[in-house]
């Protein structure tokens, strides 16, 4: 499930294959925002496909110039990217500003 407060989204459920294509389509609107975070605080399970979600919204971000972020991304995600290789591409929020 995906809420959104102003250029923050919250992510709350499961990662999987059964749910990341409803969860693309639904997309991270940008409306007029330049910048947006994706929060995975509430994400309680994962598997490769999430890999592939993140990646997805960031393609669709960079075509879009929306500088997109990721905060609270659950270890084991982290670990499934690094497997993959692309851990360096998901881009971890660190400024203090734009956490909870």
């Amino acid at each position: 499930m995906i809420s959104r407060d102003g250029d923050r989204f919250q992510i709350s459920g499961r990662l999987t294959i059964d749910v990341v294509t409803a969860l693309y389509n639904s997309g991270l609107p940008p409306d007029g925002k330049s910048a947006l975070v994706v929060d995975l605080g509430q994400v309680e399970a994962v598997d490769s496909a999430a890999v592939s979600l993140l990646l997805s919204w960031l393609r669709r971000a960079q075509r879009d110039h929306v500088s997109l972020c990721f905060s609270n991304v659950p270890d084991n995600l982290m670990s499934l990217a690094r497997m993959y290789g692309v851990a360096e591409l998901i881009p971890l929020c660190r400024d203090a500003a734009i956490q909870p």
